[in-house]
């Protein structure tokens, strides 16, 4: 909430002083103790705060995603497990949860702008790209998906050049050797997002050979993120789909 709705709501006598100085600090943020809820987020950087629920206390979780959708009225979680989602469902009855991005989430309607294409090299990443289409959609971002479209059958990503061309952004998600990134780079006029998955066999090390490949592409217009961060790509979509629009 804004300082001057609140303000407002006091000149309105709908609150007290004190519950005004209380919204009022918590505009900064929410201290529970074990976590500081960051409610000035949204009004500041233009998206309020997720939750990252991989190795979170259980008693913490609940509080924390109830403080944030209270404050919202919508919530968004990564790394979730079907447990976590099982309890904060206890608070927030309507939260839903996806199995593949492990994801769960409350929304709010709202009208998907822009044009972000997300591409993988196969199935075994779609779990990282749905990570990354969930969080570019759940900021108010148009997503559009085309799986399974990897180097080894270099036709297939080609066969798609027209929609490629016609992103504001495109996030490449792949492992074994990354080299779907670079060939995207090579045909699309837009910034090209890398995502590594720790997809492979032994050499891959984990995402690491991916990781390393991207990192060297002679294409030009690619950033890449770390290894499985599909949150961390769709989120930087999502701001380069809403700056295109703006233009």
């Amino acid at each position: 909430m804004e300082i001057k709705e609140i303000l407002q709501k006091l000149q309105n006598n709908e609150i007290s002083l004190e519950q005004a100085e209380k919204q009022i600090k918590n505009n900064q943020y929410e201290d529970l103790g074990y976590a500081k809820i960051d409610h000035n987020r949204k009004e500041r950087i233009g998206t309020s705060e997720v939750i990252f629920c991989q190795n979170k206390p259980n008693e913490f979780l609940s509080k924390i995603c109830t403080s944030i959708y209270k404050e919202n009225g919508e919530v968004l979680g990564t790394r979730a497990t079907k447990e976590q989602y099982e309890l904060v469902k206890k608070e927030i009855p309507n939260i839903e949860y996806d199995n593949i991005s492990r994801i769960f989430k409350i929304e709010k309607p709202k009208e998907k702008v822009g044009n972000i294409v997300i591409c993988t090299g196969g199935t075994a990443d779609i779990p990282v790209a749905e990570e990354a289409a969930q969080t570019a959609e759940f900021f108010g971002s148009y997503v559009e998906r085309i799986y399974d479209v990897g180097v080894a059958g270099i036709h297939r990503i080609l066969s798609q050049k027209e929609k490629l061309q016609k992103a504001n952004c495109i996030i490449a998600i792949a492992g074994m050797e990354g080299a779907l990134a670079s060939v995207v780079a090579g045909i699309a006029k837009v910034p090209v997002i890398a995502v590594p998955t720790s997809v492979g066999y032994g050499a891959n090390l984990g995402g690491i050979a991916a990781l390393l490949s991207m990192i060297n592409s002679c294409s030009n217009g690619i950033s890449v993120v770390n290894i499985d961060n599909g949150y961390g790509a769709g989120y930087i979509a999502n701001q380069i789909n809403k700056l295109a629009i703006k233009e």
